[in-house]
């Protein structure tokens, strides 16, 4: 299936007005599991680093989790990176209208060259890493680019049906994905490779988010790769499920899992 057409028209959909594209975090963050997963994993580590932090958002996309960390913490200093030029202008427009583009910067840029060593308290890539394959090197330029003491959160699928691949014969849902998925033992030996340390694993879409995903993304995503017409009644198709896809949100947030479709990962540049 073909994701990132769609991303983008939706993109254009909610961009021009401020509030529209306030709205459009507004809706990413209420429905989709990944949000919640990493909005706990951000209130942990922010406890940890300082109030003046510098953050990387890396593989930035439309600036959802930049605009989340920007009300987090006024003091913190975010640069964001992307490799689509038309997502980071249209982010640097949007975010120097909010009066936030002396503390939140978008750049373009390939994470596999992007390294400013020793810079960053907090690095954050979510849904990035299942789309480059030269993976260990940006592992590295992470690592590079953390200041000692500072910390990388990462959200990606796992090997375990992530991109809802189940067997050797199944293809990727997203058709951009040059991985299906990562293994705990897959990513802990490539973090530690790059020189982190304190590596922890958490598995997040569990059989509920399982199931929240198929409803949110799976068949949405599918509708629309057959006619974009579909967009017309997506707004009444969220409304009616919204409430099932709260309940199985939290309970996914809230259960321990022994496997999943995602990944959650914390790591640590010691000194």
């Amino acid at each position: 299936m073909q994701y990132e057409p769609i991303k983008r028209i939706l993109g254009k959909l909610f961009s021009g007005p401020p509030f529209m594209r306030r709205l459009y975090y507004f809706i990413l963050d209420l429905i989709l599991l990944r949000t919640w997963h990493v909005a706990r994993a951000l209130r942990s580590v922010s406890r940890l680093i300082p109030e003046n932090a510098r953050v990387l958002d890396a593989g930035s996309g439309p600036g959802q989790y930049s605009w989340r960390m920007a009300g987090m913490n006024k003091e913190w200093i975010i640069t964001a990176v992307d490799i689509d030029n038309e997502q980071v202008k249209d982010c640097n427009d949007f975010f120097y209208m909010k009066g936030l583009s002396q503390r939140v910067d978008f750049i373009a840029s390939d994470l596999v060259n992007y390294i400013v060593p020793d810079t960053f308290n907090l690095i954050l890539s979510v849904d990035v890493m299942e789309h480059i394959s030269d993976d260990e090197k940006v592992f590295s330029n992470f690592f590079e680019s953390l200041r000692n003491d500072g910390y990388l959160i990462v959200s990606t699928p796992s090997d375990s049906g992530g991109s809802d691949v189940h067997s050797e014969n199944d293809l990727s849902f997203i058709s951009e994905h040059v991985r299906n998925g990562y293994s705990v033992k897959e990513i802990t030996e490539k973090l530690s490779k790059a020189g982190f340390s304190d590596i922890r694993t958490k598995y997040t879409y569990g059989k509920p988010g399982y199931i929240s995903w198929r409803l949110t993304m799976k068949y949405p995503i599918k509708l629309l790769n057959i006619s974009y017409l579909f967009f017309i009644i997506l707004p009444l198709y969220y409304i009616i499920l919204l409430p099932v896809i709260l309940i199985l949100n939290i309970f996914d947030l809230y259960l321990n899992h022994r496997s999943g479709t995602g990944l959650l990962i914390t790591a640590k540049k010691l000194q």
